[in-house]
């Protein structure tokens, strides 16, 4: 009886992965034997726009690497679609924080993009017409056509996040993760990327983006994870995103929560 209850909930447990784009089960995360992140756990629903929210050395950055495989995971699970990254890779966008890319690597804006199409291509294979004119459309997407041809190194910090978000997007993936795709960015530049974001939303895409500014996460997105090496909270921005869960995810840096706090007040009056 016992080893039938046991497959039965295994079964039940497998199913209800493959019903999440990412589901994380007790990961710890640790660098020279030192915690980065400890037992952090959630699920995301399909079709969701989620936020990572936390205190600088949280361990952000290190979440979403670890979801790919980079960062080692000395216990825990992640499941994408219910497999390991390995086995999904191709269904799954990355666009990395700026400061971690080599700008001055002799390529262009389209050669960029290209890139997001080296699954479709193949490694050491040509890269053809239609490949171009997929990548110049993702490029048109993000409105940085014109710059197809220019060096990565002339382009503004703006123009730089617009590729990077273009590349994602010529995958055509179902989950895309994002480390700070606001961070240095002109308004226009975040108005376009927020627009992106809720239309791949409304195409049934899940996105998982790492964000700074706390006054504009109710607007931003539906979901909502706070983070400090530990998942503080996790859930509906409505149900989880509050002054208590703040407090606890950011300590003592109360002018940072006064100020969100009432952000959030004055928008909860003007609801």
């Amino acid at each position: 009886m016992n080893s039938i209850m046991i497959g039965n909930q295994q079964e039940t447990s497998e199913k209800t992965d493959r019903s999440y784009p990412l589901a994380v089960q007790d990961l710890t995360v640790a660098y020279h034997r030192k915690p980065v992140l400890w037992d952090v756990g959630f699920n995301i629903p399909a079709g969701s726009l989620v936020g990572i929210v936390g205190p600088n050395g949280a361990g952000k950055s290190t979440l979403l690497k670890a979801v790919m495989g980079i960062a080692p995971i000395a216990s825990g699970k992640v499941q994408i679609f219910g497999k390991p990254y390995k086995k999904m890779r191709q269904r799954v966008g990355y666009v990395p924080q700026k400061e971690s890319v080599d700008w001055d690597f002799p390529v262009t804006a389209l050669d960029v993009v290209t890139m997001g199409l080296y699954n479709q291509i193949g490694w050491c294979k040509p890269v053809r017409n239609q490949h171009r004119t997929q990548a110049l459309q993702a490029m048109e997407s993000v409105g940085i056509a014109e710059l197809a041809n220019r060096q990565i190194s002339e382009l503004s910090g703006g123009q730089q996040q617009r590729t990077f978000l273009a590349r994602a997007l010529v995958q055509n993936a179902d989950l895309y993760l994002m480390d700070e795709p606001f961070a240095a960015v002109d308004a226009a530049t975040e108005n376009a990327i927020i627009q992106m974001l809720r239309k791949m939303k409304e195409d049934g895409r899940t996105s998982l983006v790492i964000h700074h500014d706390l006054q504009t996460v109710p607007s931003y997105f539906d979901h909502v994870i706070l983070l400090n090496m530990r998942v503080v909270a996790d859930g509906p921005v409505q149900d989880v995103f509050n002054e208590d869960n703040l407090q606890k995810t950011y300590g003592g840096r109360l002018t940072l929560l006064d100020e969100v706090s009432e952000a959030m007040r004055r928008r909860e009056r003007s609801l």
